[in-house]
């Protein structure tokens, strides 16, 4: 037929019946390739939304049933066999859809009784999976702990099992709190985003190693361990390499731990010590930093930074001793286990849940983004050295 004149086919067209064979790549035109790359994107994103909208949609469907049932049972006091049944009842209307078991019918009451406000509901909780919101409500009381958490979940895009790491180790109470020069070595519009890079202090216990372990066990168990450091350092760090050796003027030196960050561009030079802090320490770091910057900094990236690790610090005494430095360097301690007074501390650190709100009211002004906004590093009150 005219229609497929031009076109391969796998046999001869015969009474109206045509089997086609897409041509080869090499007889395409050359605008060929942008185009298909352009539609993949589209269809790409398109999958995206689709995912995200029907993803809120699910979650706002379970939040006013929730609410409905809260309602209910306040107003008149019913047991546990309400929920049975409505369970039941439900699977018989909706047979082709999940979700209605009497367990999963409290964890929707228990959703609309922890939050309250639809409108956080709807710009913050409801774009996270159902699975990581169920991870919230049970391991995390705190209302503004709980909202922090989810904010971050959506600004990183974690996993389930990655929010269940950041919440059993305290990561955002962690972050941005290390005394550091940044804000005198960087550029303004550059230090406040450095400062969000680092902890205060480092959680070392997936190493093996203890609090009187040498700094080549310390070490070794980083390196073994690699992939669970890179988590506790945070995104955007890769690894380069561990006891990097720099030959000069007849002497060798090593470098502890050496890493990349792809989103600052820049070396991160790591120290770790198994002892104190000491101002000495300083000018090692500081040593190592300048030759990155000479032997291995490309002219694009920025400035290299140090990041010494201790087993224990003074703030005054890192305070001073950083006063002094033209370096851009932090310093962090490192632990083995998490100290309760320390975590009680580090809760109490975070913003209440009306300045959580107020920042969310701020950012959307009516508007509705996909996804929460990157509002979290605003409420950190880093200790630096201006």
């Amino acid at each position: 037929m005219d229609n497929n004149r031009g076109r391969k086919g796998r046999a001869e067209e015969y009474r109206g019946a045509f089997f086609p064979i897409a041509p080869n790549g090499e007889e395409m035109p050359s605008w060929y390739s942008e185009m298909l790359n352009g539609i993949r994107e589209l269809v790409s994103e398109g999958r995206r939304n689709v995912m995200f909208t029907a993803n809120v949609q699910m979650s706002m469907m379970y939040y006013h049933i929730g609410k409905l049932i809260l309602q209910k049972q306040e107003a008149e006091g019913w047991g546990a066999g309400v929920i049975d049944r409505l369970s039941a009842d439900l699977k018989r209307s909706f047979p082709e859809q999940q979700g209605f078991s009497p367990r999963n019918l409290k964890y929707m009451r228990k959703f609309a009784e922890e939050w309250p406000d639809e409108t956080i509901v709807q710009r913050c909780v409801a774009q996270l999976p159902w699975r990581h919101n169920i991870c919230l409500m049970e391991k995390v009381k705190e209302p503004n702990r709980r909202m922090v958490y989810a904010m971050a979940a959506l600004e990183h895009g974690w996993s389930k099992n990655i929010l269940e790491i950041q919440l059993e180790n305290y990561t955002i109470e962690r972050t941005g709190k290390l005394p550091s020069n940044f804000g005198k070595t960087l550029p303004a519009i550059q230090s406040d985003m450095v400062q969000q890079m680092f902890k205060d202090p480092y959680l070392l216990d997936f190493t093996g190693a203890d609090s009187r372990s040498r700094e080549k066990d310390i070490e070794d168990g980083l390196t073994n361990h690699i992939t669970q450091f890179l988590l506790e350092l945070g995104q955007g760090f890769s690894f380069v390499g561990r006891q990097v050796h720099l030959e000069m003027a007849g002497h060798d030196y090593y470098i502890d731990m050496l890493f990349y960050h792809l989103k600052l561009r820049c070396f991160v030079v790591v120290e770790l010590k198994a002892v104190p802090f000491d101002p000495g320490m300083m000018g090692q770091l500081s040593f190592y930093q300048s030759v990155v910057d000479d032997t291995l900094r490309h002219e694009s990236d920025a400035k290299t930074i140090g990041l010494l690790l201790v087993k224990s610090k003074d703030e005054t005494i890192v305070r001073y001793s950083l006063e002094g430095i033209n370096k851009p360097i932090g310093v962090a301690s490192w632990e083995m286990e998490m100290e309760k007074d320390l975590t009680d501390k580090w809760k109490s650190s975070l913003p209440t849940i009306e300045e959580l709100e107020k920042e969310l009211d701020k950012e959307y002004d009516g508007k509705s983004p996909e996804r929460a906004p990157e509002i979290i590093g605003r409420f950190q009150s880093p200790t630096t050295a201006n």
